[in-house]
């Protein structure tokens, strides 16, 4: 097998932890006789400061060239601490999406059973957690018009915009998925005040009788769904939801297993796939080697499965990071006591164990 792959470090610790995916893919493809043709682009500030441009064609004609797309993080401090500006890595990102079609966010949260006791939950409540957080990526407040403010300042407004195609290609993510899990699909939304959630609840209700009546649909306000999060995550197979409430709830979820740093995700289109860390940059860490590498590489087993159909490469990672984590071999933010693994540290271990296994 012969794959090129997009690399967009980003910002932040985006270079330290993608340096270790790559690694990481480098072993598996000499263990398994596999050839991956690594190319790196600019996104984010990265870019910005190179040329100006937050996501820019030449990164864009990289990424449609490839046949999967690893990517870092993106943000920095002083685009978050100035609202004035008006370039902001944020809209690579958003751009990035939209160009490339990529309408859907999965995000699996899945519990190390190792580390049940650093789950800010009780262990008894955290058991059993295994689910799927189903996002739509494209549609919502985050890209409907008109937005702004008013000439005085004193007022902002935002627009949320779906419309049925959207919510229908988006759906069938959900149920397919849930048709290779535990069967259970539960949408998230405001049916109760806003439009655009009853346009969803319509479209999915549809969708299910039509075309997927063997799955069961369940239905959470937002606001019902955060809670149930924390109190009984354990009964969520695959949670499908609108771009704003996914991109809070899937951060809320995260934290469940002890550390944002464990949790991989996809998005999924039109064309080529993108695989990263559900993390931010954490600008705080960069450059120290101390950031927890295991969502990257994570991504990467993602990328092997999904897009390269390449089951037991992508399965020999998990395995890895498993024994990483039974192995005590942890970052900062999950070490207990004594010595904290660096990045580098831990991508070396997980290399070493993909070639010696």
């Amino acid at each position: 097998m012969q794959k090129v792959i997009t690399v967009l470090p980003g910002d932040g610790i985006g270079p330290e932890i993608t340096e270790q995916a790559v690694k990481v893919l480098k072993a598996v493809a000499g263990k398994f006789g596999h050839k991956f043709i690594f190319q790196y682009g600019l996104i984010g500030a990265a870019a910005i400061d190179a040329c100006g441009n937050p996501y820019p064609e030449e990164t864009h004609n990289m990424c449609i060239a490839s046949d999967a797309i690893l990517f870092g993080a993106i943000g920095d401090p002083k685009y978050d601490n100035d609202p004035s500006a008006k370039v902001r890595p944020e809209q690579g990102l958003l751009k990035m999406r939209r160009e490339l079609g990529l309408f859907a966010n999965i995000r699996p949260v899945e519990l190390f059973p190792s580390l049940a006791n650093r789950s800010p939950l009780k262990e008894e409540i955290i058991k059993g957690v295994d689910m799927v957080v189903v996002r739509e990526l494209t549609g919502g407040i985050y890209f409907g018009e008109p937005r702004g403010r008013s000439e005085d300042g004193s007022k902002a407004y935002d627009t949320c915009v779906y419309s049925k195609p959207e919510v229908e290609r988006i759906s069938r993510v959900a149920f397919n998925m849930a048709t290779g899990r535990r069967g259970v699909v539960t949408l998230v939304d405001k049916a109760n005040v806003l439009a655009t959630s009853r346009l969803w609840r319509e479209v999915v209700t549809d969708i299910h009788k039509n075309e997927f009546p063997q799955i069961t649909l369940n239905f959470l306000f937002v606001d019902n769904a955060a809670m149930q999060l924390v109190t009984n995550p354990s009964k969520f197979d695959v949670l499908l939801t609108e771009n704003m409430f996914g991109d809070i709830l899937s951060d809320q979820a995260s934290v469940l297993t002890g550390s944002i740093g464990l949790l991989p995700s996809a998005s999924i289109g039109d064309k080529v796939p993108l695989f990263e860390p559900i993390h931010g940059s954490y600008p705080q860490a960069a450059g120290r080697n101390i950031a927890n590498p295991l969502a990257t590489i994570l991504s990467a087993a993602m990328m092997l499965n999904d897009a390269f159909h390449a089951k037991d490469e992508a399965e020999i990672i998990k395995n890895a990071c498993r024994a990483a984590i039974e192995q005590k071999i942890l970052t900062e933010d999950l070490a207990e006591s004594g010595k904290a693994f660096s990045t580098t540290e831990t991508g070396d271990w997980i290399e070493g164990y993909i070639l010696n296994n």
